[in-house]
């Protein structure tokens, strides 16, 4: 399978289980939001809410990983600056997930 192929495939994938987890994160912020901080800790207490929201946090940096990948494909000429750009922003979209999933457990 040629690489535009996958990425386009993953991209439709992670943008699709996106939209559900947006749902679900935005509706508990939504009840968190005017809480005090104990109920902020009992949201992310909840191992359910762990799970989830670890999910959502490196499917969307993954998804925003594809996404500015393929901008970079398409305005970028030099192809030294465009590998460097690439590596970077996957090092981050790696790096800022992990950072933290492991501050939320």
């Amino acid at each position: 399978m040629i690489t535009a192929t996958k990425k386009w495939i993953f991209l439709k994938i992670s943008g699709a289980l996106l939209i559900p987890l947006m749902i679900w994160f935005i509706l508990n912020l939504i009840k968190i939001y005017d809480q005090d901080s104990i109920s902020l800790l009992a949201f992310f207490s909840n191992p359910l809410s762990k799970f989830l929201f670890s999910i959502f946090i490196v499917n969307a940096y993954f998804f925003s990983a594809l996404s500015i990948s393929e901008v970079f494909e398409d305005y970028i000429k030099n192809s030294k600056i465009k590998n460097v750009a690439n590596k970077l922003l996957y090092a981050s979209a790696v790096v800022i997930p992990l950072i933290t999933i492991i501050l939320i457990i």
